[in-house]
């Protein structure tokens, strides 16, 4: 079953300045495709290796997330002509381009969510 497009997964309210905002975030909302592209940032990766870098994600959650990654051109999806196949995923030019965002996300979390955590340590 083929993803939804970006457009038509974004809620249509019309908004005239925010609509970039909404483009975008409909491209990266889902539990895991965030934390999938953060992945990726360090390289191409094979199913399992990321599978087992976001243990908590279940196999068809992580193969959802990574059609409708791929379907919207974040991330790119390699099969080689082996037995067994093997399928690798990296990041796509416009997917890289998310490389500062997500940057920024992980900079914001550890320095909101570090220290929520050394103060319960504490």
């Amino acid at each position: 079953m083929p993803s939804p497009s970006p457009a038509s997964r974004r809620k249509t309210g019309g908004c005239p300045t925010g609509c970039s905002v909404e483009d975008t975030l409909s491209l990266i909302d889902g539990k895991w495709k965030i934390v999938i592209l953060y992945k990726l940032l360090r390289g191409t990766l094979r199913f399992n290796e990321i599978r087992r870098q976001i243990p908590a994600v279940t196999q068809r959650m992580l193969t959802n997330q990574l059609r409708e990654l791929e379907a919207d051109g974040l991330v790119i999806r390699t099969v080689y002509p082996e037995v067994p196949p093997r399928v690798e995923y990296s990041l796509s030019a416009k997917g890289r381009s998310l490389e500062p965002v997500l940057l920024a996300l992980k900079a914001w979390g550890d320095a909101n969510f570090g220290a929520q955590a050394q103060a319960r340590a504490a």
